[in-house]
Protein backbone atom coordinates (compact mmCIF):
# COMPACT_ATOMS: atom_id res chain seq x y z
CA UNK A 1 0.00 0.00 0.00
CA UNK A 2 1.53 3.51 -0.55
CA UNK A 3 2.22 5.68 1.94
CA UNK A 4 -0.04 8.53 2.17
CA UNK A 5 1.67 11.74 4.05
CA UNK A 6 -0.95 14.05 5.79
CA UNK A 7 -0.97 17.89 5.73
CA UNK A 8 0.32 19.93 9.16
CA UNK A 9 -3.18 20.94 9.73
CA UNK A 10 -4.77 17.28 9.79
CA UNK A 11 -1.63 15.92 12.19
CA UNK A 12 -2.74 19.01 14.35
CA UNK A 13 -6.07 18.03 14.39
CA UNK A 14 -5.15 14.55 15.02
CA UNK A 15 -3.50 15.38 18.38
CA UNK A 16 -5.47 18.26 19.42
CA UNK A 17 -8.74 15.49 19.11
CA UNK A 18 -6.56 12.29 21.45
CA UNK A 19 -5.51 14.92 23.51
CA UNK A 20 -9.02 16.22 24.01
CA UNK A 21 -10.23 12.33 24.76
CA UNK A 22 -11.37 10.79 21.97
CA UNK A 23 -10.71 7.14 21.00
CA UNK A 24 -8.73 6.35 17.76
CA UNK A 25 -11.96 5.13 15.84
CA UNK A 26 -13.40 8.55 16.61
CA UNK A 27 -10.75 10.62 15.95
CA UNK A 28 -10.10 8.32 12.31
CA UNK A 29 -13.99 9.22 11.61
CA UNK A 30 -13.89 12.92 12.40
CA UNK A 31 -10.67 12.86 10.30
CA UNK A 32 -11.26 10.84 7.53
CA UNK A 33 -8.30 8.85 7.73
CA UNK A 34 -7.40 5.27 8.78
CA UNK A 35 -6.99 4.17 12.34
CA UNK A 36 -3.60 2.51 12.24
CA UNK A 37 -2.58 5.94 10.23
CA UNK A 38 -4.24 7.47 13.36
CA UNK A 39 -2.08 5.30 15.71
CA UNK A 40 0.78 5.97 13.73
CA UNK A 41 1.13 9.66 14.37
CA UNK A 42 0.09 9.24 18.04
CA UNK A 43 2.79 7.21 18.50
CA UNK A 44 5.03 9.06 16.80
CA UNK A 45 4.05 12.03 19.15
CA UNK A 46 4.40 10.43 22.26
CA UNK A 47 7.45 9.47 21.59
CA UNK A 48 8.81 13.07 21.13
CA UNK A 49 7.25 13.44 24.54
CA UNK A 50 4.03 14.59 23.88
CA UNK A 51 1.08 14.44 26.79
CA UNK A 52 -2.22 15.48 27.03
CA UNK A 53 -0.95 18.10 29.04
CA UNK A 54 1.25 19.43 26.67
CA UNK A 55 -0.03 21.80 24.02
CA UNK A 56 0.20 20.85 20.19
CA UNK A 57 2.88 23.37 18.93
CA UNK A 58 5.01 23.86 15.65
CA UNK A 59 8.02 21.77 17.43
CA UNK A 60 6.01 18.86 18.32
CA UNK A 61 4.02 18.87 14.91
CA UNK A 62 7.82 18.61 12.97
CA UNK A 63 9.26 15.78 15.57
CA UNK A 64 6.00 14.14 13.81
CA UNK A 65 6.88 14.69 10.46
CA UNK A 66 10.31 13.89 10.69
CA UNK A 67 9.19 10.26 12.27
CA UNK A 68 6.70 9.27 10.19
CA UNK A 69 8.92 9.88 7.22
CA UNK A 70 8.99 6.58 5.17
CA UNK A 71 12.75 5.04 5.15
CA UNK A 72 11.94 2.85 2.05
CA UNK A 73 12.88 4.42 -1.28
CA UNK A 74 10.36 4.74 -4.22
CA UNK A 75 10.06 3.35 -7.18
CA UNK A 76 11.77 4.94 -10.08
CA UNK A 77 9.78 6.13 -12.99
CA UNK A 78 10.24 5.46 -16.47
CA UNK A 79 11.62 9.12 -17.31
CA UNK A 80 14.30 8.39 -14.76
CA UNK A 81 15.40 5.07 -16.02
CA UNK A 82 15.66 6.13 -19.29
CA UNK A 83 18.39 8.82 -17.82
CA UNK A 84 19.67 6.02 -15.62
CA UNK A 85 19.81 4.22 -19.04
CA UNK A 86 22.03 7.15 -20.70
CA UNK A 87 23.91 7.74 -17.16
CA UNK A 88 27.33 7.52 -19.39
CA UNK A 89 26.39 9.86 -22.18
CA UNK A 90 24.70 12.95 -19.92
CA UNK A 91 27.93 12.55 -17.55
CA UNK A 92 29.81 13.52 -20.46
CA UNK A 93 27.58 16.38 -21.43
CA UNK A 94 27.44 17.65 -18.16
CA UNK A 95 31.39 17.13 -18.02
CA UNK A 96 31.20 19.35 -21.72
CA UNK A 97 29.66 21.99 -19.65
CA UNK A 98 26.21 21.59 -21.09
CA UNK A 99 22.94 21.79 -18.52
CA UNK A 100 20.02 20.24 -18.25
CA UNK A 101 17.74 22.55 -20.90
CA UNK A 102 20.77 21.60 -23.33
CA UNK A 103 20.81 17.79 -22.33
CA UNK A 104 17.16 17.66 -22.78
CA UNK A 105 17.35 19.08 -26.34
CA UNK A 106 19.92 16.44 -27.20
CA UNK A 107 18.17 13.48 -25.66
CA UNK A 108 15.15 14.41 -27.88
CA UNK A 109 17.09 15.53 -30.72
CA UNK A 110 19.92 12.76 -31.04
CA UNK A 111 18.61 10.09 -29.20
CA UNK A 112 14.92 10.45 -29.42
CA UNK A 113 14.00 10.25 -25.78
CA UNK A 114 11.29 12.39 -24.18
CA UNK A 115 12.62 13.28 -20.96
CA UNK A 116 11.20 15.95 -19.01
CA UNK A 117 13.08 18.89 -17.83
CA UNK A 118 12.58 18.84 -14.15
CA UNK A 119 13.07 14.70 -14.32
CA UNK A 120 16.31 15.56 -15.83
CA UNK A 121 17.60 18.34 -13.69
CA UNK A 122 16.73 16.54 -10.44
CA UNK A 123 18.58 13.14 -11.64
CA UNK A 124 21.72 15.36 -12.57
CA UNK A 125 21.32 17.27 -9.22
CA UNK A 126 20.91 13.94 -7.13
CA UNK A 127 23.13 11.92 -9.24
CA UNK A 128 26.00 14.08 -11.07
CA UNK A 129 25.98 17.13 -10.19
CA UNK A 130 27.97 18.45 -6.68
CA UNK A 131 25.47 21.05 -5.49
CA UNK A 132 27.48 22.73 -3.38
CA UNK A 133 26.62 26.33 -4.26
CA UNK A 134 25.81 30.11 -2.30
CA UNK A 135 22.29 30.63 -1.88
CA UNK A 136 20.44 33.01 -4.30
CA UNK A 137 18.97 36.23 -3.25
CA UNK A 138 16.47 37.88 -5.26
CA UNK A 139 16.56 41.45 -6.39
CA UNK A 140 13.92 43.90 -7.30
CA UNK A 141 12.81 44.10 -10.60
CA UNK A 142 13.87 46.74 -12.48
CA UNK A 143 11.66 49.26 -15.26
CA UNK A 144 11.38 48.22 -18.44
CA UNK A 145 13.72 49.61 -20.80
CA UNK A 146 16.02 51.19 -17.71
CA UNK A 147 19.00 49.23 -18.22
CA UNK A 148 21.51 47.12 -20.29
CA UNK A 149 23.60 44.62 -18.37
CA UNK A 150 26.81 43.53 -19.99
CA UNK A 151 30.05 41.46 -19.24
CA UNK A 152 32.74 39.23 -21.22
CA UNK A 153 32.98 36.11 -20.75
CA UNK A 154 35.99 33.48 -21.53
CA UNK A 155 34.00 30.65 -23.85
CA UNK A 156 37.60 28.47 -23.61
CA UNK A 157 39.40 26.99 -26.02
CA UNK A 158 37.17 26.24 -29.35
CA UNK A 159 37.92 24.73 -32.83
CA UNK A 160 37.34 27.21 -35.83
CA UNK A 161 37.91 25.15 -38.51
CA UNK A 162 41.38 23.12 -37.99
CA UNK A 163 42.84 25.72 -35.77
CA UNK A 164 41.43 25.80 -31.75
CA UNK A 165 41.36 29.53 -30.61
CA UNK A 166 40.43 30.84 -27.31
CA UNK A 167 37.19 32.64 -28.04
CA UNK A 168 36.15 35.29 -25.56
CA UNK A 169 31.85 36.73 -25.98
CA UNK A 170 30.00 39.89 -25.07
CA UNK A 171 26.95 39.32 -23.36
CA UNK A 172 24.20 41.47 -23.21
CA UNK A 173 20.98 41.20 -20.81
CA UNK A 174 18.49 43.51 -21.36
CA UNK A 175 17.38 43.58 -17.02
CA UNK A 176 13.94 44.00 -17.26
CA UNK A 177 12.81 41.21 -19.84
CA UNK A 178 16.11 38.88 -19.52
CA UNK A 179 16.22 39.11 -23.40
CA UNK A 180 19.73 39.11 -24.24
CA UNK A 181 22.55 39.11 -27.22
CA UNK A 182 25.79 37.61 -27.29
CA UNK A 183 28.73 38.89 -29.87
CA UNK A 184 31.79 36.25 -29.75
CA UNK A 185 35.37 37.89 -30.45
CA UNK A 186 38.76 36.81 -30.18
CA UNK A 187 39.79 39.52 -27.30
CA UNK A 188 38.11 41.52 -24.92
CA UNK A 189 39.68 45.58 -25.76
CA UNK A 190 37.60 48.53 -26.06
CA UNK A 191 36.83 47.82 -29.67
CA UNK A 192 35.45 44.87 -29.30
CA UNK A 193 33.23 46.75 -26.53
CA UNK A 194 32.29 49.04 -28.99
CA UNK A 195 31.52 46.82 -32.14
CA UNK A 196 29.31 44.16 -29.98
CA UNK A 197 27.39 47.03 -28.18
CA UNK A 198 26.58 48.57 -32.06
CA UNK A 199 25.35 45.19 -33.25
CA UNK A 200 23.66 44.75 -29.90
CA UNK A 201 21.79 48.11 -30.73
CA UNK A 202 20.77 46.88 -33.83
CA UNK A 203 19.60 43.19 -32.31
CA UNK A 204 17.41 45.44 -29.62
CA UNK A 205 16.34 48.18 -32.50
CA UNK A 206 17.56 50.51 -29.74
CA UNK A 207 19.84 52.06 -27.01
CA UNK A 208 19.53 51.14 -23.70
CA UNK A 209 19.62 54.93 -21.59
CA UNK A 210 22.04 52.96 -18.97
CA UNK A 211 24.51 50.14 -19.24
CA UNK A 212 25.38 48.78 -16.22
CA UNK A 213 29.07 46.99 -16.81
CA UNK A 214 32.26 45.82 -14.37
CA UNK A 215 35.43 47.52 -14.65
CA UNK A 216 37.43 45.98 -17.26
CA UNK A 217 40.74 47.74 -18.54
CA UNK A 218 38.55 47.96 -21.84
CA UNK A 219 36.24 50.61 -20.28
CA UNK A 220 37.98 52.02 -17.07
CA UNK A 221 41.73 53.01 -16.79
CA UNK A 222 41.51 53.48 -12.54
CA UNK A 223 38.61 51.68 -10.91
CA UNK A 224 37.53 53.34 -7.84
CA UNK A 225 33.85 52.98 -5.69
CA UNK A 226 33.34 56.45 -5.53
CA UNK A 227 35.37 58.13 -8.58
CA UNK A 228 36.41 55.60 -11.40
CA UNK A 229 38.04 56.88 -14.38
CA UNK A 230 36.53 56.04 -16.89
CA UNK A 231 38.23 55.22 -20.75
CA UNK A 232 38.07 59.03 -22.49
CA UNK A 233 37.43 57.16 -26.12
CA UNK A 234 34.75 54.84 -24.87
CA UNK A 235 33.23 58.40 -23.02
CA UNK A 236 32.95 59.48 -26.43
CA UNK A 237 31.12 56.78 -28.05
CA UNK A 238 29.06 56.61 -25.47
CA UNK A 239 28.33 60.27 -25.65
CA UNK A 240 27.41 59.55 -29.27
CA UNK A 241 25.41 56.90 -28.67
CA UNK A 242 23.51 58.87 -25.62
CA UNK A 243 23.90 56.51 -23.04
CA UNK A 244 25.09 56.45 -19.61
CA UNK A 245 27.34 54.17 -18.21
CA UNK A 246 27.20 52.48 -14.95
CA UNK A 247 30.08 50.98 -13.14
CA UNK A 248 29.59 48.01 -10.75
CA UNK A 249 32.13 47.82 -7.41
CA UNK A 250 34.88 45.90 -8.11
CA UNK A 251 34.69 42.31 -7.23
CA UNK A 252 30.70 42.89 -6.56
CA UNK A 253 29.26 40.66 -9.41
CA UNK A 254 25.89 40.35 -7.54
CA UNK A 255 25.89 44.47 -8.72
CA UNK A 256 24.98 43.15 -12.06
CA UNK A 257 23.52 39.63 -11.01
CA UNK A 258 21.57 39.10 -13.63
CA UNK A 259 23.98 39.08 -16.74
CA UNK A 260 26.69 36.91 -14.45
CA UNK A 261 23.72 34.48 -13.68
CA UNK A 262 23.28 34.69 -18.00
CA UNK A 263 27.15 33.45 -18.61
CA UNK A 264 26.54 30.18 -17.10
CA UNK A 265 23.56 29.29 -19.59
CA UNK A 266 25.57 31.14 -22.39
CA UNK A 267 28.46 28.94 -22.28
CA UNK A 268 27.08 25.43 -21.28
CA UNK A 269 23.92 26.24 -23.84
CA UNK A 270 25.20 28.08 -26.42
CA UNK A 271 28.95 27.25 -26.85
CA UNK A 272 29.55 23.65 -25.26
CA UNK A 273 30.51 21.06 -27.83
CA UNK A 274 30.29 23.15 -30.82
CA UNK A 275 32.51 23.77 -33.25
CA UNK A 276 33.04 26.35 -36.06
CA UNK A 277 34.31 26.99 -39.15
CA UNK A 278 35.22 30.86 -38.75
CA UNK A 279 34.42 33.93 -36.15
CA UNK A 280 31.17 34.96 -38.46
CA UNK A 281 30.00 31.63 -38.32
CA UNK A 282 30.27 31.78 -34.05
CA UNK A 283 28.80 34.98 -34.61
CA UNK A 284 25.66 33.84 -37.01
CA UNK A 285 25.45 30.61 -34.16
CA UNK A 286 24.91 32.82 -31.31
CA UNK A 287 22.55 35.48 -32.80
CA UNK A 288 20.43 32.18 -33.61
CA UNK A 289 20.98 30.81 -30.64
CA UNK A 290 19.57 34.45 -28.67
CA UNK A 291 16.56 34.66 -31.33
CA UNK A 292 15.70 31.24 -31.54
CA UNK A 293 16.32 29.64 -28.05
CA UNK A 294 17.65 31.86 -25.38
CA UNK A 295 14.64 34.30 -26.39
CA UNK A 296 11.65 31.86 -26.59
CA UNK A 297 12.41 29.98 -23.96
CA UNK A 298 10.36 30.78 -20.42
CA UNK A 299 12.92 32.06 -18.14
CA UNK A 300 12.70 30.78 -14.73
CA UNK A 301 12.59 34.05 -12.90
CA UNK A 302 9.80 36.00 -14.95
CA UNK A 303 8.20 33.32 -15.61
CA UNK A 304 7.65 34.77 -19.26
CA UNK A 305 9.52 34.30 -22.89
CA UNK A 306 12.16 36.59 -22.96
CA UNK A 307 11.22 38.09 -26.59
CA UNK A 308 7.51 38.77 -25.38
CA UNK A 309 8.37 40.99 -22.38
CA UNK A 310 11.13 42.75 -24.39
CA UNK A 311 8.09 44.15 -26.52
CA UNK A 312 7.32 46.40 -23.73
CA UNK A 313 10.26 47.90 -23.47
CA UNK A 314 11.56 48.42 -27.23
CA UNK A 315 9.48 51.38 -27.33
CA UNK A 316 11.04 52.75 -24.64
CA UNK A 317 14.47 52.74 -25.69
CA UNK A 318 16.22 55.63 -27.77
CA UNK A 319 16.72 55.65 -31.26
CA UNK A 320 19.21 52.89 -32.61
CA UNK A 321 22.04 54.38 -34.70
CA UNK A 322 21.48 54.33 -38.73
CA UNK A 323 25.46 54.71 -39.14
CA UNK A 324 28.45 52.56 -37.85
CA UNK A 325 30.65 54.27 -35.16
CA UNK A 326 33.55 56.09 -36.68
CA UNK A 327 35.98 55.85 -33.30
CA UNK A 328 38.43 58.70 -32.80
CA UNK A 329 41.93 58.72 -32.18
CA UNK A 330 43.72 61.43 -29.91
CA UNK A 331 47.71 62.81 -30.51
CA UNK A 332 49.21 65.68 -29.09
CA UNK A 333 51.42 67.80 -31.64
CA UNK A 334 53.01 71.58 -31.72
CA UNK A 335 52.48 73.54 -33.97
CA UNK A 336 55.70 74.29 -36.33
CA UNK A 337 56.55 78.00 -38.76
CA UNK A 338 54.65 77.41 -41.30
CA UNK A 339 51.16 77.20 -39.32
CA UNK A 340 50.97 73.40 -39.60
CA UNK A 341 50.39 70.68 -37.67
CA UNK A 342 51.18 66.64 -39.49
CA UNK A 343 48.31 64.13 -38.30
CA UNK A 344 48.64 60.84 -39.52
CA UNK A 345 51.20 61.62 -42.22
CA UNK A 346 49.24 64.47 -43.58
CA UNK A 347 49.35 68.37 -43.40
CA UNK A 348 46.77 70.73 -42.18
CA UNK A 349 46.92 74.45 -41.80
CA UNK A 350 45.93 76.01 -38.31
CA UNK A 351 45.64 79.75 -37.25
CA UNK A 352 49.03 82.21 -37.47
CA UNK A 353 48.29 82.85 -33.49
CA UNK A 354 48.85 79.06 -32.65
CA UNK A 355 52.76 78.94 -33.82
CA UNK A 356 55.15 77.12 -31.39
CA UNK A 357 51.85 76.22 -29.14
CA UNK A 358 51.01 72.56 -28.04
CA UNK A 359 47.39 71.48 -29.38
CA UNK A 360 45.93 68.47 -29.08
CA UNK A 361 44.15 66.85 -32.32
CA UNK A 362 40.88 64.22 -32.40
CA UNK A 363 40.62 62.45 -35.77
CA UNK A 364 38.29 60.22 -36.83
CA UNK A 365 38.22 58.82 -41.14
CA UNK A 366 36.47 61.76 -41.97
CA UNK A 367 37.36 64.78 -39.62
CA UNK A 368 39.70 66.57 -37.86
CA UNK A 369 39.29 68.72 -34.97
CA UNK A 370 42.63 70.40 -33.65
CA UNK A 371 41.99 71.98 -29.75
CA UNK A 372 43.74 75.03 -27.26
CA UNK A 373 43.00 74.15 -23.86
CA UNK A 374 39.69 72.47 -24.62
CA UNK A 375 38.76 74.84 -27.07
CA UNK A 376 37.72 73.74 -30.77
CA UNK A 377 40.09 76.14 -32.93
CA UNK A 378 40.38 74.73 -36.24
CA UNK A 379 38.54 71.81 -37.97
CA UNK A 380 39.88 69.76 -41.06
CA UNK A 381 38.10 67.20 -43.31
CA UNK A 382 40.33 64.51 -43.20
CA UNK A 383 43.13 63.15 -45.91
CA UNK A 384 45.29 60.94 -46.05
CA UNK A 385 49.14 60.55 -45.65
CA UNK A 386 51.49 62.91 -47.43
CA UNK A 387 47.98 65.03 -48.29
CA UNK A 388 47.76 68.69 -47.17
CA UNK A 389 44.95 70.15 -45.98
CA UNK A 390 45.62 74.15 -46.32
CA UNK A 391 43.04 77.15 -45.48
CA UNK A 392 43.71 80.30 -46.80
CA UNK A 393 41.90 81.83 -43.95
CA UNK A 394 44.49 80.97 -41.74
CA UNK A 395 47.14 82.98 -43.73
CA UNK A 396 47.92 86.34 -44.38
CA UNK A 397 46.87 87.56 -48.54
CA UNK A 398 50.53 87.37 -49.77
CA UNK A 399 51.19 84.27 -47.74
CA UNK A 400 47.77 82.29 -48.50
CA UNK A 401 48.46 82.38 -52.39
CA UNK A 402 51.52 81.25 -52.01
CA UNK A 403 51.38 78.42 -49.29
CA UNK A 404 47.84 77.22 -51.53
CA UNK A 405 49.11 78.04 -54.81
CA UNK A 406 46.19 80.09 -55.92
CA UNK A 407 47.33 81.90 -59.27
CA UNK A 408 43.66 83.63 -59.23
CA UNK A 409 44.49 84.83 -56.33
CA UNK A 410 47.66 86.43 -57.70
CA UNK A 411 46.23 88.05 -60.65
CA UNK A 412 43.11 89.25 -58.71
CA UNK A 413 45.85 91.32 -56.55
CA UNK A 414 47.67 92.22 -59.16
CA UNK A 415 44.65 93.41 -60.89
CA UNK A 416 43.92 95.76 -58.03
CA UNK A 417 46.90 97.52 -58.45
CA UNK A 418 46.60 98.36 -61.96
CA UNK A 419 45.11 97.82 -65.65
CA UNK A 420 49.00 97.51 -66.59
CA UNK A 421 49.71 96.10 -63.86
CA UNK A 422 47.33 93.66 -64.04
CA UNK A 423 47.93 92.46 -67.78
CA UNK A 424 51.76 92.17 -66.74
CA UNK A 425 50.93 89.58 -63.99
CA UNK A 426 48.81 88.00 -66.45
CA UNK A 427 51.38 87.77 -69.33
CA UNK A 428 53.83 86.26 -67.12
CA UNK A 429 51.18 83.44 -65.70
CA UNK A 430 50.34 82.38 -69.28
CA UNK A 431 51.17 78.98 -70.57
CA UNK A 432 52.03 76.24 -69.18
CA UNK A 433 54.39 75.64 -65.70
CA UNK A 434 52.78 79.13 -64.75
CA UNK A 435 53.67 78.14 -60.54
CA UNK A 436 57.28 78.60 -62.05
CA UNK A 437 56.35 82.60 -62.73
CA UNK A 438 54.71 83.11 -59.44
CA UNK A 439 57.52 84.27 -57.83
CA UNK A 440 58.16 86.79 -59.99
CA UNK A 441 54.53 87.77 -60.02
CA UNK A 442 54.95 88.58 -56.25
CA UNK A 443 58.26 90.43 -56.69
CA UNK A 444 56.31 92.40 -58.85
CA UNK A 445 53.04 93.27 -56.07
CA UNK A 446 56.36 93.40 -53.56
CA UNK A 447 57.74 96.34 -55.78
CA UNK A 448 53.96 98.44 -55.98
CA UNK A 449 54.31 98.11 -51.70
CA UNK A 450 57.68 99.90 -52.10
CA UNK A 451 57.54 102.28 -55.11
CA UNK A 452 53.96 102.36 -55.26
CA UNK A 453 51.15 101.49 -57.37
CA UNK A 454 51.66 104.48 -60.14
CA UNK A 455 55.01 104.36 -60.55
CA UNK A 456 54.86 100.36 -61.04
CA UNK A 457 52.04 100.57 -63.52
CA UNK A 458 53.78 103.39 -65.92
CA UNK A 459 56.95 100.68 -65.79
CA UNK A 460 54.57 97.83 -66.56
CA UNK A 461 52.67 99.72 -69.29
CA UNK A 462 56.06 100.49 -70.99
CA UNK A 463 57.80 97.25 -70.60
CA UNK A 464 54.42 95.88 -72.44
CA UNK A 465 54.69 98.41 -75.19
CA UNK A 466 58.68 96.84 -76.19
CA UNK A 467 57.72 93.41 -75.39
CA UNK A 468 60.19 93.15 -72.21
CA UNK A 469 58.87 90.69 -69.64
CA UNK A 470 61.39 90.76 -67.06
CA UNK A 471 60.39 91.96 -63.65
CA UNK A 472 64.08 92.52 -62.54
CA UNK A 473 64.27 94.73 -65.99
CA UNK A 474 61.15 96.75 -63.82
CA UNK A 475 63.05 97.01 -60.37
CA UNK A 476 66.13 98.43 -61.90
CA UNK A 477 64.27 100.98 -63.67
CA UNK A 478 62.43 101.56 -60.61
CA UNK A 479 65.85 101.62 -58.52
CA UNK A 480 67.38 104.38 -60.90
CA UNK A 481 64.01 106.31 -61.24
CA UNK A 482 63.44 106.72 -64.91
CA UNK A 483 61.02 109.23 -66.41
CA UNK A 484 58.17 108.05 -68.17
CA UNK A 485 59.54 108.04 -71.82
CA UNK A 486 62.89 106.44 -70.68
CA UNK A 487 63.44 102.99 -71.56
CA UNK A 488 65.14 100.18 -69.90
CA UNK A 489 66.06 98.67 -72.66
CA UNK A 490 66.43 101.84 -75.53
CA UNK A 491 68.45 101.14 -78.66
CA UNK A 492 71.51 102.88 -79.29
CA UNK A 493 72.62 106.03 -80.76
CA UNK A 494 74.27 106.07 -84.30
CA UNK A 495 78.33 107.17 -83.99
CA UNK A 496 78.81 110.59 -85.22
CA UNK A 497 82.06 110.06 -86.97
CA UNK A 498 82.38 106.97 -89.41
CA UNK A 499 84.64 104.26 -88.33
CA UNK A 500 87.96 103.15 -89.32
CA UNK A 501 86.76 100.92 -91.61
CA UNK A 502 83.00 101.85 -92.40
CA UNK A 503 81.65 101.88 -96.36
CA UNK A 504 79.20 103.70 -97.45
CA UNK A 505 75.90 102.12 -97.60
CA UNK A 506 76.00 102.03 -101.94
CA UNK A 507 78.44 99.26 -101.55
CA UNK A 508 76.17 96.93 -100.22
CA UNK A 509 73.57 97.60 -102.68
CA UNK A 510 72.72 94.57 -104.76
CA UNK A 511 72.65 95.25 -108.64
CA UNK A 512 69.49 95.44 -110.66
CA UNK A 513 68.25 92.38 -111.81
CA UNK A 514 68.52 91.54 -115.51
CA UNK A 515 65.30 90.48 -117.85
CA UNK A 516 65.89 87.49 -119.74
CA UNK A 517 63.59 86.54 -122.63
CA UNK A 518 63.14 82.50 -123.15
CA UNK A 519 62.38 82.08 -126.59
CA UNK A 520 60.47 78.73 -127.33
CA UNK A 521 62.56 75.87 -128.85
Amino acid sequence: MAFRSLSVILIREILRRWKAGEGLRTVAAATGTDRKTVRRYVEAAVQAGFTKERPVDDALIDSVVTATLPGGTRDVGERRSACEEHRQTIERWVKDGCKAPKIARRLREELKIEVPLRTLQRFIEQEIADNTGPSTVRLVEPDAGSALEIDFMSIGRVRIGDVEVTLSALVCVAAFSRHMFVWPCLKQTREDVIEGLDAAWAFFGGVFPVVVADNPKALVTKADRIQPKLDERFVEYSQERGFVLDLARVRHPKDKARVERSVQFVRSDAFASERFVSLEHARRHALAWCRDVAGQRVHGTTRRKPVEAFEEERSLLLAAPTEPYDPPSWTEVTVDKAQTVIVAGAIYSVPSSLCGQAVRVRFTSRQVRVYLRGQVVKVHPRRGPGEKCLDKADFSAGVADLVTRDLGGLRRRADAKGEATGRYAAVLLDGPGAWTRARAVHRLLALCEKHGAAEVEQACKRALELNVLDVMCIQRMLDRGPGPADVAVAAPASPTTPGKYARASEDFRLPAATEVSLGSS
